[in-house]
């Protein structure tokens, strides 16, 4: 059974490890529904051990505690080489929607796939350009790449999951979106929103109002002042909740375009902690961006089509989407100190 969280529904997909197909449909059904009205949700009996949410946390808080000179010698490279570290104040969210204020008051340290097969044509630059190229490691933590390893596996494991749930909701076969995630782009992220000892700027965020890019997010958020918030389709900006032993989902821009925006593709953003906030306002969060196969061309679904919704997107490949919104986010901070 499922209920409802404020706006932001928590749905049980216990269902999706079994066999039992009716079952399925019935968590589909909800899944569809979250995604017409909000494009968030947050999920029960997910099946992720919390060993592995506690290793991924643990190597994290140990990385972001480093000296900025040991953090940085695993910098993130390039633009379009989304790897490695990212400092507070190289990034702003907001600048990807043309939304011009202060840099995003965060640091982050990313990785993409894991045991890619080097010896395989499709995964060299000069076919996939930067989204198979190596993952950076930095000397300490011992057992990072190892606990980072495990965490995308599993929270891979579940997306395509979830895949197969959303094809269901939208009246297509489960296993329709599978040759197009075999050899996902995705990528996973560990964000620190450090302690705040001074007031931030005017309009200033942790993370700047935007949408995701991908088919979907998940993300393991902390009980902490200054968290997670989403636009309503009324004009308000409303908390996610922290759910104990829950994950939140939500879908990106190029399932919205999937789905011939049948789905919502919501603005989120994490605020800065309310002036009364006492203590560490320390946060972090775990989030993993599922993204379809470089070359796999997102047209508009065959049920999401209709006399009074045609297609409204011309077809393009997950790469060339993903990358294109990368490289405006980076530039446009590049521009605007």
């Amino acid at each position: 059974m499922s209920q409802d969280n404020s706006v932001v529904p928590v749905i049980d997909i216990a269902a999706l490890h079994g066999d039992d197909e009716a079952a399925k449909i019935v968590v589909a059904a909800e899944l569809d529904a979250a995604c017409r009205e909000i494009g968030f949700f947050q999920i029960r009996n997910h099946g992720i051990p919390e060993d592995v949410i506690e290793a991924m946390y643990r190597t994290a808080d140990e990385f972001f505690a480093l000296p900025d000179e040991e953090k940085r010698l695993v910098a993130q490279p390039s633009s379009d080489a989304v790897r490695g570290y990212s400092s507070i104040g190289e990034q702003a969210f907001s600048y990807s929607e043309d939304v011009h204020q202060p840099r995003d008051l965060h640091e982050k340290f990313d990785i993409g796939p894991v045991d890619v097969d080097r010896d395989d044509p499709y995964y060299a630059p000069e076919n996939a350009g930067p989204h198979f190229l190596p993952n950076l490691w930095p000397q300490r933590p011992a057992g990072m790449e190892a606990a980072w390893t495990t965490y995308f596996h599993a929270m891979n494991d579940l997306a395509r999951k979830l895949m197969s749930a959303f094809a269901v909701g939208l009246r297509l076969p489960a296993d329709y979106f599978v040759d197009t995630i075999d050899r996902d782009i995705s990528m996973l992220r560990a964000i620190n929103y450090p302690h705040l000892s001074t007031p931030p700027q005017p309009g200033q965020m942790r993370a700047g109002a935007h949408t995701d890019y991908g088919s979907l997010t998940i993300v393991r958020q902390e009980a902490a002042p200054g968290g997670l918030e989403v636009f309503t389709k009324d004009g308000d900006w409303i908390p996610v909740p922290v759910v104990p032993d829950a994950l939140v989902v939500n879908i990106g821009d190029l399932m919205a375009q999937w789905t011939n925006d049948l789905w919502t593709s919501t603005r989120h953003r994490v605020r800065t902690p309310g002036p009364d906030a006492s203590g560490d306002t320390r946060r972090m969060s775990l989030v993993f961006f599922h993204q379809p196969n470089y070359d796999a061309v997102i047209e508009t679904l065959p049920t999401c089509i209709t006399a009074d919704n045609p297609r409204r997107y011309d077809p393009i490949t997950s790469g060339d989407h993903l990358t294109s919104k990368f490289e405006k986010t980076i530039a446009l901070a590049s521009t605007n100190g």
